[in-house]
């Protein structure tokens, strides 16, 4: 009988980062198990955008706590070797007259409020941050110089290295396929490659956590949710020193950020296209779909408008009904600790998820209270909407 102390479903950026935290913590024996690679799922397929600008509160604790851990992941994690590929340019963010507005103001009181710096600058001063860019309808705009961009697959690759030297086991390939029950608690899990026992699973499941609902019974509100991302080459320069771009002003509420060179990674921060089944594999993107993102890339940024596609690819989110995601315990099932419907948020929030979800798991004190996570708020109805809407600027 191979017995366990924990074992963690999914070895992404969220799974790593809670395998790293539980072995910190002291947790003993510690068990990860991955259908496929660390890392290699919709944790690649990120855009790298880290920020703390939320417009639920929550969301913005746990991203300044997650941005410190960013800014020294290296010292974080005692490997001098480690690197998020932080790149920290600072973010942008704008809206014109209309209901964004008072939002986006209500959002940057509120990252004040917890001791963020947030500049409210001109549009004199936007352009001088980010010259290829016109901000003519641009009424109010915040400049959070502590942000960013990094890469999800070096995060969760430093953090399963972290947790590894630390004595935990990460077993790739391995395709859990239910949960075992005793007394109508958790006791372990049946794999495809045998059964491990534990009194204490943590299921970062990312889009295939529907497969709690399968085995609990218990449902569990994710869809599975794909979103394009373009590289855009235009004939100027979107350097590394420019900072991430929010347009709120667009009808995507596009985001942007430099992707080496004259290239510009754009995405649209509004509802994608929902799959029936969970599935990361690349999908198609029309030209025009490309065409209708380019014309709001070149209202925002005019030379843009001659911009060649320098390549595309497409991610999968998890998304809930209110875009946030689901922390905690299920209580119907005792054992059971979950982490999933990161609605595009994960990699930004995930040193500080990771941290909370194993306090959680060890019966600590969370950093953070998981209360307005919990999964019964969708039975409530106190859902954590954020002012902007559904997207994930939440």
């Amino acid at each position: 009988m191979q017995s366990y102390d924990a074992i963690v479903i999914g070895a992404g950026v969220i799974g790593s980062s809670v395998a790293y935290h539980l072995a910190r913590l002291g947790a003993g024996k510690v068990l990860v198990l991955d259908r496929s690679q660390i890392g290699s799922g919709t944790s690649t397929q990120s855009s790298g955008i880290l920020r703390t600008h939320y417009s639920v509160i929550e969301n913005v604790e746990l991203a300044k706590r997650s941005w410190s851990v960013f800014n020294d992941f290296a010292g974080y994690l005692g490997d001098e070797e480690a690197s998020a590929g932080l790149v920290k340019c600072g973010y942008l963010i704008c809206a014109p007259e209309g209901p964004k507005l008072e939002p986006l103001r209500a959002a940057l009181a509120g990252q004040v409020a917890m001791g963020i710096r947030v500049d409210l600058i001109d549009q004199a001063q936007a352009s001088a941050l980010l010259p290829i860019a016109q901000f003519d309808d641009a009424v109010l705009m915040g400049y959070e110089p502590e942000a960013g961009f990094a890469d999800a697959y070096l995060v969760a690759t430093g953090f399963a290295r972290a947790a590894r030297r630390q004595g935990v086991k990460i077993m790739e390939g391995v395709n859990v396929e239910r949960l075992l029950m005793d007394g109508g608690r958790v006791v372990g899990v049946e794999t495809s490659q045998g059964t491990f026992h534990s009194n204490t699973v943590i299921s970062t499941q990312n889009i295939w956590a529907g497969d709690i609902e399968r085995w609990t019974g218990v449902p569990t509100p994710v869809k599975a949710e794909r979103h394009a991302v373009l590289a855009l080459e235009g004939p100027e320069a979107y350097s590394f020193q420019m900072p991430v771009f929010k347009d709120l002003g667009s009808p995507g509420m596009l985001y942007c950020r430099s992707y080496g060179g004259n290239q510009m990674l754009v995405s649209e921060g509004t509802v994608g296209e929902t799959l029936a089944v969970p599935d990361n594999e690349q999908g198609d993107i029309s030209m025009d779909y490309v065409v209708e993102v380019g014309e709001q890339v070149a209202e925002r940024f005019p030379s843009f408008g001659e911009a060649g596609l320098a390549s595309s690819w497409t991610g999968v989110y998890d998304v809930t009904p209110d875009w946030n995601p689901v922390l905690g315990r299920l209580p119907d099932v005792p054992g059971l600790v979950v982490g999933y419907g990161f609605s595009g948020h994960g990699f930004k929030l995930s040193p500080g998820v990771g941290l909370v979800l194993a306090q959680e798991a060890l019966g600590l004190p969370t950093d953070v209270s998981l209360a307005p996570y919990a999964h019964e708020r969708f039975r409530s109805g106190n859902l954590l909407t954020g002012r902007y809407g559904l997207g994930a600027v939440s």
